[in-house]
């Protein structure tokens, strides 16, 4: 297929989720007036606040936010990644930390539940368990469009290869990682993960980021550097400080030039 543009957001997200929303709607409609048929944004797109208040305020797949996202792909007619959302699960005191690919028609194509949950002790900088108020996902999940076959993750994933062979031994030729690093580990390990991830999976990388402090006493604070990274490793597009989005032209034919240069079996 012919080369495209696909956008990654970067945004600052709190515990309001109309001003979330406000702030995510103005940078897709900018995005796709730019020429991105494909765009994302980052984890908890709509709500980042109190780690309870993912799971008290958790939807459903057919929800208001997930139809406002099909609405919008639909209006733009571009594909649509919501980063992530809290989905409602049986357990009223967790969630499912999900992203949702939503197609230029609106339709939904498919949805991934967060597999690897950040439960981390790094004395004096950061504490945080994710598992306490989010349960985890069981399956990957590579989704085909006219884009390509995407394969679908969540930030710290993104610390799991083996998460990515097996997208890959699905077809991957896209990896989504969207993401609220926190600046602690974003600063060390962000970049390096995602060159890392593309190079070894020979696929592009896709990562949209929340970026910097997140209205709740500083309790949280995120590196932000959203970036497209290509098959090779290189750093195409990326966002330093700041809400916007970067912007990079995704060529199909170059995933099937590196993996001819450069054969791995990807095969455990």
């Amino acid at each position: 297929m012919e080369p495209y543009l696909a956008a990654v957001i970067q945004q600052t997200s709190t515990a309001d989720p109309e001003s979330n929303w406000r702030q995510v709607e103005e940078r897709v409609r900018k995005a796709a007036g730019c020429g991105a048929r494909f765009v994302s944004t980052p984890e908890n797109t709509v709500l980042q606040g109190a780690p309870n208040e993912q799971a008290r305020r958790a939807e459903t797949l057919g929800g208001p936010t997930c139809e406002r996202f099909a609405k919008l792909s639909r209006e733009l007619s571009i594909h649509l990644l919501l980063g992530s959302f809290g989905e409602r699960s049986d357990d009223p005191g967790r969630c499912y930390n999900t992203s949702v690919l939503f197609g230029p028609d609106g339709e939904r194509l498919g949805s991934y539940r967060k597999i690897h949950l950040f439960d981390i002790d790094l004395p004096t900088r950061v504490q945080f368990r994710e598992s306490e108020h989010v349960r985890p996902g069981e399956d990957p999940v590579v989704i085909a469009t006219p884009l390509g076959r995407i394969g679908l993750s969540i930030c710290y994933d993104l610390r799991f290869p083996e998460l990515y062979r097996r997208l890959v031994n699905q077809g991957a030729e896209l990896l989504m990682v969207p993401s609220a690093f926190t600046m602690a580990t974003g600063r060390d390990h962000w970049e390096v993960l995602l060159r890392a991830r593309a190079i070894e999976s020979q696929c592009y990388v896709l990562a949209p980021a929340q970026f910097g402090s997140h209205g709740d006493a500083g309790l949280r604070e995120s590196y932000g550097h959203a970036m497209i990274v290509d098959p090779w490793g290189q750093v195409l597009a990326s966002v330093a400080d700041g809400q916007e989005f970067a912007l990079a032209q995704i060529d199909l034919a170059r995933v099937a030039e590196v993996r001819k240069a450069l054969p791995v079996d990807h095969r455990l």
